[in-house]
């Protein structure tokens, strides 16, 4: 039964096809299908020749992401031109010719490939990629057919009302399909920023962070209000109430507030940036590993992440250890005995010293910024002396040149045969009939006698 109900269905669109080939006008519709690509193509080439910077080799550009995005965009030439000229042609063969349905399913087919297209070269993501091809393509072609609206009509009726609110299928599907697409637009549009402002090598790091600051917050301002457009929720109403919820969350968030205006300002005026090893008055110190809007991020040398309000960068004291210069200069004590050579041992300690990797020593640096040794003061038990050094960066964590140096010098001081000395007490016996030979030191009980 089904098949008699098909054949008839099969003869119909057989009488059609062939009605269709034997007609001219097909022909006409299928040479001027065929001109219009040959003059895309060439148009294409003599746009590409005079602008070579959108044909450029993909290993030519790697690592630079403005090129890339520039480059893909030269690809969509040939195809943007020959649906511009199809689209005209459609009106130009619906006159002359009658007809213009072979045009113009030319046409769908290549807004269909050129939208393929797009998701191949510009969508990374899988999961994205997959739902603007297996959704967004066959939305776009119920549109193109002229059968969405009506799909479109059928979901508006499937509605439910709460309140004075009604929800409705199709907009529950609108906001998520274009709430999708704008969440994936906007996370692409200030990755793709950010890394284009990163390899702007005639701005500072500071400058840089600003820049990049003030695009996130652009990007998510602008997804914000078409997301709400998309949701269908008056802007101008939302005007009335913005007073009233201003002074509202004015009072509400300000610290929040006080943040991210601390963070601009921080930003602005360049007293911190990334890699910076600052210290607080409460004995709180780290390395700026993250600055964003509301903290700022400090990594500890024991591995701990210190969340820190960027309003305390504004309200309190802080030393920041390497903010206009890295080296720092450091000391490291030790003693050694009354009996030393210190003439000697200053040589040798200043050579070892400056043979350390990461002290800046050298016949280039400055006199003053070479390892120094000096006696510090006079024991009780022997000379006390130091030796200072520069360094690039902060001694701890993974620079931990004092734990290093101390090894070096104790170990030149052993190989050399110098002293470290010791506590040493002399006793002296006023009692001149006390004789310490006579007692015996194995009578524990005679000890106190």
């Amino acid at each position: 039964m089904e098949s008699d109900k098909i054949s008839p269905l099969i003869e119909q669109a057989q009488e059609s096809v062939y009605s269709a080939l034997a007609q001219p006008e097909t022909y006409s519709q299928f040479g001027i299908i065929v001109g219009i690509y040959a003059v895309a193509f060439v148009l294409a080439n003599r746009i590409r020749r005079f602008a070579p910077f959108l044909d450029r080799k993909p290993e030519d550009i790697e690592g630079q992401p403005l090129r890339i995005f520039v480059n893909k965009l030269g690809n969509l030439i040939f195809p943007l031109l020959a649906i511009m000229m199809l689209r005209i042609s459609v009106e130009i063969s619906q006159s002359l010719l009658d007809q213009g349905w072979l045009v113009q399913t030319a046409l769908t087919i290549a807004i269909l490939l050129l939208f393929n297209s797009i998701i191949n070269d510009f969508i990374s993501n899988s999961m994205i990629a997959g739902i603007f091809r297996y959704l967004g393509i066959p939305l776009l072609f119920l549109h193109l057919v002229g059968i969405l609206e009506g799909l479109i009509e059928i979901l508006e009726s499937m509605s439910v009302s709460i309140g004075n609110i009604e929800i409705s299928a199709y907009g529950v599907a609108r906001v998520a399909i274009f709430g999708s697409m704008l969440f994936w637009i906007g996370r692409v549009s200030n990755r793709t920023g950010r890394e284009i402002i990163s390899r702007q090598a005639n701005l500072d790091v500071r400058t840089r962070e600003v820049a990049s600051k003030l695009l996130e917050i652009t990007v998510f301002f602008v997804i914000f209000l078409l997301l709400l457009q998309v949701m269908g929720i008056n802007l101008t109403a939302l005007a009335v109430f913005g007073g009233a919820i201003g002074v509202g969350l004015g009072f509400g968030l300000q610290a929040i507030a006080s943040n991210f205006i601390s963070g601009i300002i921080i930003l602005l005026d360049r007293s911190l940036a990334i890699g910076d090893y600052v210290e607080f008055e409460d004995d709180k110190a780290g390395v700026v590993r993250e600055m964003n809007m509301r903290s700022t991020t400090l990594e500890t040398y024991d591995g701990r992440d210190i969340m820190v309000p960027n309003e305390k960068f504004i309200v309190e004291t802080f030393i920041n250890w390497t903010h206009k210069d890295k080296r720092q200069r450091y000391r490291v004590d030790f003693s050694v005995a009354y009996s030393t050579d210190v003439g000697k041992l200053v040589d040798i300690i200043k050579e070892v010293v400056a043979s350390h990797p990461q002290v800046i020593s050298g016949d280039d640096v400055p006199i003053e910024e070479r390892p120094d040794c000096e006696i510090d003061s006079f024991g009780d038990s022997g000379i006390n002396m130091f030796v200072e050094f520069w360094m690039l960066g902060i001694d701890d964590g993974k620079n931990r040149v004092g734990g290093d140096l101390l090894l070096m010098i104790l170990e030149a001081i052993q190989e050399h045969g110098f002293e470290i000395p010791f506590p040493q007490r002399e006793v002296r016996v006023l009692n001149n009939a006390f004789s310490v030979s006579s007692r015996r030191v194995d009578d524990p009980g005679k000890s106190g006698q």
